[in-house]
């Protein structure tokens, strides 16, 4: 009994050869790229993104401006990011928080910026005005109300999160609820 030793020849040497560096260079161009989609996945959350903002006792019924600063991580860069939030208490005692930012144009409204308007927020861009509540006055530029923010308050400090939709209808309304 012979056994014939079989031989591989030049060519399937040249040809395992360079499907095996190709498939290694392949492997090694795609890993990263995989890598990229799957990241966020990966990543690990916080079990909130609310911010510490004010003292609760520091709120009282008329809106006071705060601004508060966190790290902010997009990717690899990071960076120092400032919000604000118009923060008071209404008439039942609950605190609201609504958001600066004119639902028109994006400008930043001020409570009492207009002398004319004592008791509202005023968009100094187009005339807009917005109730204590948040709510747009009707026939100024503004198509909806000032957006609220998610809240909560631990230890005597109001913490802040996203914003999220004013659901007020009418002047009279409490925000915040």
């Amino acid at each position: 009994m012979s056994e014939k030793k079989q031989q591989v020849s030049r060519r399937q040497f040249l040809n395992y050869t360079l499907t095996g560096v190709g498939g290694f260079m392949a492997a090694g161009m795609l890993a990263p790229m995989v890598r990229f989609a799957i990241d966020p996945v990966l990543q690990a959350t916080g079990a909130s993104d609310m911010q510490p903002v004010i003292d609760v006792s520091e709120i009282t019924d008329e809106p006071q401006k705060v601004d508060w600063t966190f790290e902010q991580v997009d990717a690899w860069y990071t960076s120092d990011t400032t919000r604000s939030a118009w923060v008071y208490k209404n008439a039942n005692d609950e605190i609201v928080a609504l958001s600066p930012t004119c639902k028109h144009l994006g400008c930043a409204v001020n409570w009492a910026g207009n002398s004319d308007y004592p008791d509202q927020f005023f968009c100094p861009c187009h005339d807009g005005r917005y109730y204590k509540n948040g709510l747009n006055v009707p026939n100024t530029p503004p198509g909806a109300a000032l957006d609220l923010f998610e809240m909560q308050v631990e230890e005597g400090t109001l913490y802040l999160g996203d914003v999220k939709e004013n659901p007020v209808t009418s002047p009279e309304e409490e925000g915040g609820a």
